[in-house]
C-alpha cells in the first residue's frame, strides 16, 4: 500500500530531513540515499524499515542541507615529500629542470591529499534512527488511513453483491415458469400435443429443473461473502486469503449465470461480476 512519512531533526546547527515512501509489493524492496556518514548504519537502517513494513517498495531519502564540513582534508606530508625527493633525483639524472609550481603539480597526485571525514557519534545516530522511526509512524497511519477506505469501500461492493442475490431469488419463480413454458412450446412444436406423454414429461421437466437449481450456489455465495468480511478483520496478512475467497465467489457467480437461462437474471449476474472485478483490484493494493 502506498504511505508517506517526512522527519527532521536539527543536529550542530545542520538540519536533516527524512522521507519515506511506500507503495504496495508483494516482497520487500528497498532503496535508500543517504549521506555518507549513514553509509556504516544502512544494514541497521534496513532491518527496520523491513521490520515495520514488512513487505512493498520501500524509500528511504535522508538529506542534510550542509554536509560539506562534515569532510575535512589535510596535506599527507610523508607522500609529497617522497613526490618531491623522486622527481629532484630524476630531475638531476635526466637535466630536467623542476618547474617553479611543481608543489601544484605534486599535490594532484594521488595520496597527497587525504579526506577525512568525521565519525557519527552515537547520540547524533541516535537522534537520526529516532527521526526515522517517527516517519515509519507517519507511513504506517498513512497506510492505515489508505485501509480502511479500501475496507469501507469492498464492503459495501460485498453488500451489492448480497443485495443481488436477493434480486436473483425474487426472479426465481418467474425464471421456473419461463423454463416451463419454453420446453412445452418446443416439445408440441415438434412432437405435437397428440402425441407428447404428460406424464413423461413432467419427470423429464423436474429431471432439467433440477440441473438448473441454484440454490447451493446462492448459499455457497452468501457463506463466501460473509467469510470475506470477518476475514478482513483478521488484521495482517489477509490479503491473499482475500483473494482465494474471491476467486470462490466468482466460482458460484459464473455457475448461477451458467444456470441462469433468464436474461434478467443474466443481468443482475453481470452486475455481480462487475463489483467483484471492481474488489480483485482493490485487493491489489493490499497483497
Amino acid at each position: 500500500m502506498t504511505g508517506f512519512g517526512k522527519a527532521e531533526s536539527t543536529n550542530d546547527h545542520r538540519k536533516i530531513m527524512i522521507e519515506i515512501r511506500t507503495l504496495n509489493g508483494k516482497q520487500a524492496d528497498v532503496i535508500m540515499k543517504v549521506p555518507a556518514v549513514y553509509k556504516d548504519k544502512e544494514p541497521e537502517i534496513r532491518n527496520e524499515l523491513i521490520n515495520q513494513l514488512q513487505r512493498g517498495k520501500i524509500e528511504l531519502y535522508i538529506t542534510m542541507d550542509d554536509e560539506s564540513d562534515k569532510i575535512t582534508s589535510q596535506f599527507n606530508e610523508i607522500a609529497i615529500k617522497n613526490y618531491y625527493r623522486q622527481l629532484a633525483v630524476i630531475s638531476e639524472r635526466y637535466h630536467i629542470p623542476l618547474p617553479s609550481d611543481i608543489l601544484n603539480s605534486i599535490i594532484r597526485l594521488p595520496d597527497a591529499l587525504r579526506l577525512e571525514r568525521q565519525e557519527l557519534s552515537e547520540l547524533e545516530w541516535q537522534m537520526q534512527f529516532e527521526g526515522i522511526r517517527q516517519a515509519l509512524q507517519q507511513v504506517n497511519d498513512f497506510r492505515q488511513q489508505e485501509g480502511l477506505a479500501l475496507m469501507e469501500d469492498i464492503s459495501n461492493r460485498i453488500r451489492l453483491i448480497e443485495s443481488y442475490i436477493e434480486e436473483v431469488e425474487k426472479l426465481e419463480s418467474q425464471r421456473i415458469d419461463v423454463i416451463k413454458n419454453r420446453l412445452r412450446q418446443n416439445m408440441v412444436e415438434y412432437i405435437g400435443v397428440n402425441i407428447m406423454d404428460q406424464n413423461r414429461f413432467e419427470q423429464e421437466l423436474i429431471y432439467y429443473l433440477e440441473k438448473l437449481d441454484i440454490n447451493e450456489e446462492k448459499v455457497r455465495l452468501r457463506n463466501h461473502c460473509s467469510y470475506f468480511v470477518s476475514t478482513m478483520h483478521e488484521g495482517d496478512g489477509t490479503g491473499k486469503k482475500l483473494v482465494f475467497i474471491a476467486q470462490e465467489m466468482g466460482r458460484e457467480i459464473n455457475t448461477i449465470g451458467s444456470k441462469a437461462n433468464h436474461a434478467d437474471m443474466q443481468q443482475i449476474v453481470i452486475q455481480m461480476k462487475d463489483e467483484l472485478e471492481k474488489i480483485k483490484e482493490q485487493l491489489l493494493n493490499v497483497l
